[in-house]
């Protein structure tokens, strides 16, 4: 065999690709992990601080503490501690150098909490720098990420889970036999203000463990920290305090060099030089940072002013605070001053460091370089580094907030917040279409790069946190009504005018899921004002985010095609941006896009590869679980539509899943016959697989005090199991003639529910195991049960087309419900007044008692396969064989519109040659012939059954269908005249016209019609032609022209390129695409004709 690659050439666009960009994918992998590089926040902390001499910090490193620690073995977690400006930080710059430059082979990670930056300062930040250092270092430690970031893409780690997902990948990483050993060193814990605790007691437990691992973790002295590390055991204390000897000595060599530096730089003579050291020395007290701020004090200020300004220098951080403060109050120039209070107040407030630019915009400066000259105004409380503004030290900020609040914050942090909301709407005022100049509207996101200059450089802190500076700004209950009337038109005004050219941003700027907590929260807060066009609009504009907001985060301009495109024709935001709809597009019939958001509808998720079989939700509401035959279970978050997890398993399909009450164990139903049990806190941790059944695990279900585990199986048996403490099987209970489809325990816990395909439903004794009674009346399988909360009455679903409400003491059936077709799923509501119902394409919500059905919510492409309501009782969620998940809104009281759709589910649809008129045909003989222009319809009645093929004469002037009543017939295609009838005496699969138009040839032979009775004629029938022979090429590359459909049919492309994103409900296999028109046929039997230019859409 030959290993020689030869040179291979593709005109135009095509593309020919030679093995696997697996280096591409790594890179992705490791850009979206890193939420920044440590190694450069230590240069710029070094940088900030003056530096560290290396005698300084070998000053401290022989101390026997942290000697013992590095040598001893046994020796694995030191703690640093020390209160603000004893040189912590600088002191882990000085060992980490050490550390690396020690000739042993090793690992050093480290990160640098930082509570002034709402990026760096958070336990999940904590793990990613670590991690993402680890793998810079060791690239081979890639493959532990790489396993579930292959599967969940960024959202691994920025979504709800990312704590979880990024725990179990470190501790993986840890156990990995090919680490090297490896030192971690976490800088500021005080500083991690979300999930800090959880991070110590990370830290603390890994500290047990046998990875070749050392810790040191720094913080100010903390009561909460000490009485955590104390219960870790042999941990290290170097206390900088109790250390005072040794930190006194580093202080003064660190006095000695900056005053050298100071004096070659300023031109001391040797008395001023004396001086300076002297009174240093004499009121520093062991802190590095009082002795830094001084000496950058003295490197600003004259050389002959330099002893006024050593003097005005109190001893003790808060003292040299104040009197720097006091310097900034007395600038002669007012305006100057005003503008360094504002600008320190901002730096005091934002959530994360701003550029340069960003806070240009915020504090309403003209120009960069007039910045700069306010910000040395401001002293030493500032640095920039990398065209980025830091608070100094996060003592700065506590001085600000206890001391300086009259100067700072003389209206309140409140009145900050709101100055920095009404700032951030105004900025964002610049925000317009297709800002990078993209064009193309289909571009993926992974394809844009930022363009220099970036013209979102000034509003990307805008952009993403607007909402968060108005929440903040109302919390004073003594101005919130006096700014409720300015806030309700400031968000009106934003969202009427800009709000798609938000979305497009945030999508740039890769912050669409922070955007879609956003809109979360602005409805939220929103909700009690008495304006309702505001809160119209904000509710519309939620919707249009949840339904669209993955669509544009993956592909920016999709905000002005997909979104407007699909969206609800009564909309607010489609009308509020009805300009911006695109003229390459029309979509005919026009009611065939929903008229309103009350299609109930209000998110749809998407990731599974196959049908999704089952659904649970978890007791808090929060998350939401979905299996499927792809093999995977898969957690989502209902508010933003993401995936946060994925449970991979390894039997096949996964047919149920459950959550146990307390939400800490996952269950899935293996095909393969095994139950496993995942740690729902480590969602990709499988505790334990449970084995014992001989066939396909259908479904399982926890008891209501999580002890217990039951399983149903298409071996006919139910099987219990303890899943406390041995995870035995307690008993297995048998009595069905056929396969066991589901199972579920009563609310008490007492009983226990079963369905068969045998026809029946039993109810079981949940402890002993015997039969209490057997259901009888369904005329086939029983698929689904569910009892209701008050254990008084039981659902079944079964596929004669029924659902029965049963009592569940005395097995008397209550009530039927009947159904168009096999119902698969049955869900009661919390309250148990509503009962939904998983049947063909839709949802049915009952009245529980008395049968009524209220609502059907239809909008998969597919067969609902399950339904569950969420905890509250307010939503339910659907999973589907068209492989998405769907949440509902069941309150809405909705009437789908009536439109000139089939009534029944479309089998066939064919475009003319020319493409002025489509034809579809459904399951009820029906067929209408469309006029792609207009979207109006002729109706063809007359077939008994399923339209199995149908095909238009030459000239178009015909149109043939054949039906599964075995007839053929003939119709005028333009008046829908029928012109004759042919028994064809068997099923016809296929047929066309000759080329004279005279004869049909058919898979069962040819229909001569130009006889007076057509019959079939003798010889073979019509077979599809023979391929072509291949081109004798060795390698040949193909291009769609015009349009057509993606493989996933998710998008309509463009000679390759995508174009217009197709939510799920339009995604039907039966759609077309010919020249420049799509048929899309969706829902249940819904047309919807899209005409394109024929040359590429501008």
């Amino acid at each position: 065999m030959s290993n020689t690659v030869h040179s291979l050439t593709a005109d135009g666009n095509a593309r020919i690709q030679v093995g696997n960009n697996i280096y591409a994918t790594e890179n992705r992998c490791l850009a979206d992990l890193r939420i920044t590089d440590p190694r450069l926040d230590k240069k710029r902390i070094e940088q900030t601080k003056g530096g560290m001499l290396a005698n300084v910090h070998r000053c401290m490193l022989a101390n026997d503490d942290f000697q013992r620690w590095r040598h001893d073995r046994q020796s694995r977690l030191m703690w640093i501690r020390g209160d603000a400006g004893k040189g912590k930080t600088m002191l882990l710059c000085g060992i980490i150098d050490e550390l690396s430059q020690s000739t042993d082979r090793h690992l050093v990670s480290y990160f640098f909490c930082q509570g002034t930056d709402a990026r760096l300062n958070n336990a999940v930040a904590v793990l990613r720098g670590l991690l993402y250092m680890l793998v810079r270092q060791q690239p081979c430690l890639v493959s532990h990420v790489r396993k579930r970031y292959d599967v969940a893409g960024k959202q691994l780690f920025e979504d709800v889970n990312a704590w979880t997902a990024l725990c179990e990948i470190f501790d993986d990483m840890l156990h990995d036999v090919n680490l090297l050993p490896t030192f971690l060193i976490v800088d500021a814990l005080d500083e991690c203000e979300s999930q800090g605790p959880q991070l110590l007691d990370w830290i603390v437990s890994n500290n047990t463990t046998s990875a070749p691992v050392k810790w040191i973790v720094a913080s100010r002295n903390s009561p909460d920290i000490q009485e955590q590390l104390l219960l870790a055991g042999n941990v290290t204390l170097l206390s900088l305090e109790l250390n005072a000897t040794f930190v006194n000595a580093a202080v003064e060599l660190y006095i000695r060099d900056k005053v050298r530096l100071l004096a070659l730089k300023k031109g001391y003579d040797e008395a001023l030089n004396t001086a300076v050291q002297r009174y240093l020395m004499a009121n520093a007290s062991g802190t590095f940072l009082w002795v830094a701020l001084v000496c950058q004090n003295l490197e600003r200020a004259r050389t002959s002013s330099t002893l006024k300004l050593l003097v005005s220098s109190p001893p003790g951080l808060d003292s040299l605070y104040a009197s720097m403060m006091q310097q900034v109050l007395n600038t002669p120039d007012t305006e100057d001053k005003n503008m360094c209070m504002r600008i320190l107040a901002v730096a005091a407030t934002v959530y994360r460091p701003v550029t340069l630019e960003e806070l240009k915009a915020l504090v309403g400066l003209d120009n960069v370089e007039s910045l700069k000259d306010i910000v040395w105004l401001c002293g030493s409380f500032l640095a920039i580094r990398e065209q980025t503004i830091y608070l100094v030290h996060q003592s700065v900020k506590d001085f600000f907030s206890k001391n300086a609040s009259a100067f700072i914050f003389p209206c309140g942090t409140s009145a900050v917040h709101w100055k920095l909301f009404c700032t951030s709407l105004q900025i964002m005022e610049s925000l317009r279409r297709d800002v990078y100049g993209l064009g193309n509207p289909g571009v993926s996101i992974e394809d844009v790069g930022q363009p220099e200059p970036d013209p979102l450089a000034p509003a990307r802190y805008s952009c993403l946190y607007w909402v968060d500076h108005l929440d903040d700004a109302m919390v004073d209950e003594i101005v919130t009504s006096d700014r409720d009337l300015e806030r309700d038109d400031r968000v009106y005004d934003f969202l009427s005018n800009k709000y798609l050219y938000w979305l497009e941003a945030l999508s740039l700027i890769r912050g669409m899921p922070q955007g879609m907590v956003a809109m979360t929260k602005l409805q939220t807060l929103l909700e009690t004002s008495n304006r309702p066009r505001v809160v119209d609009l904000v509710r519309d504009a939620s919707r249009f985010t949840m339904s669209f907001g993955w669509a544009i985060g993956n592909a920016p301009l999709q905000a002005y095609a997909s979104a407007l495109v699909f969206c609800p024709r009564s909309s607010i935001t489609r009308k509020m941006f009805a300009r911006e709809t695109p003229d390459w597009v029309v979509a005919n019939p026009t009611t065939a896009i929903a008229e309103s958001w009350r299609s109930a509808c209000m998110a749809t998720f998407e990731g599974h590869h196959d049908i999704v079989n089952s659904l649970a939700f978890f007791a808090d509401g929060q998350r939401l679980l979905s299996a499927s035959s792809d093999g995977t279970i898969k957690m989502w978050d209902p508010t933003t539509s993401y995936c946060l997890a994925t449970l991979q398993g390894s039997g096949g399909w996964v047919n149920s899943v459950a959550v146990s009450p307390g939400g800490q164990l996952l269950a899935g139903a293996q095909y393969d016959g095994i139950v496993k049990i995942w740690d729902a806190a480590k969602s990709h941790t499988c505790l334990v697989a449970l084995e014992g059944h001989d066939d396909s695990v259908t479904s399982v279900a926890f008891s209501p005090d999580g002890q217990r585990l039951a399983s149903a199986s298409d071996d006919k048996t139910i099987r219990i199991w303890d899943i406390t403490n041995s995870h035995k099987c307690l008993g297995v209970l048998r009595g069905h003639g056929h396969w066991v489809r589901s199972v579920a325990f009563s609310p008490d816990g007492l009983r226990l529910a079963s369905a068969s395909s045998d026809k029946t439903v039993r109810i079981w004794d949940a402890t002993m195991g015997y039969c209490l009674t057997t259901l009888h009346g369904h005329g086939d399988a029983v698929l689904a049960v569910a009892f209701s909360p008050n254990n008084q009455r039981l659902a079944s679903a079964s596929s004669c087309m029924t659902v029965k409400i049963w009592d569940a003491t005395t097995g008397d059936c209550l009530a039927t419900l009947d159904h168009d077709c096999a119902v698969s799923s049955v869900a009661f509501s919390p309250d148990g007044q509503r009962l939904a119902s998983a049947s063909g394409l839709g949802i049915k919500v009952w009245d529980a008692t008395t049968g009524l059905c209220l609502k059907t919510l239809r909008g998969h492409g597919a067969s609902v396969r399950s339904v569950a309501f969420s905890p509250e009782g307010r939503r339910i969620a659907s999973a589907s064989d068209d492989r998405t998940v769907k949440i509902w809104d069941p309150t809405v009281n909705h009437s789908p519109a009536a439109q000139d759709g089939h009534v029944a589910a479309v089998s066939d649809v064919i475009l003319s040659p020319d493409r002025t008129r489509a034809v579809s045909a459904s399951n009820d003989g029906v067929i209408k012939i469309w006029d792609t222009a207009t979207g109006q319809c002729l109706t063809l009645e007359g077939h008994g059954g399923w339209i199995s093929s149908m095909a238009l004469s030459p000239d178009m002037q015909r149109l043939a269908s054949a039906s599964w009543d075995r007839d053929v017939k003939v119709w005028d295609a333009k008046t829908g005249r029928h012109l004759m009838t042919i028994d064809a005496d068997c099923r016809i699969f296929s047929l066309r016209f000759d080329e004279t138009g005279t004869r049909l040839l058919t898979d069962a032979g040819t229909l001569d019609l130009g006889q007076s009775r057509p019959s079939l004629q003798s010889g073979e029938p019509e077979s599809p032609r023979p391929p072509e022979p291949a081109p004798s090429l060795s390698l040949l590359a193909y291009q769609y022209q015009g349009y057509h459909f993606s493989a996933d049919r998710a998008w309509i492309k463009f000679k390759g390129q995508n174009l217009l994103w197709l939510p799920s409900e339009y995604r039907a296999h039966m759609s077309v695409v010919g020249g420049s028109t799509a048929v899309l046929t969706y829902g249940w039997g819904r047309i919807l004709i899209l005409r394109f230019p024929r040359e590429a859409p501008t």
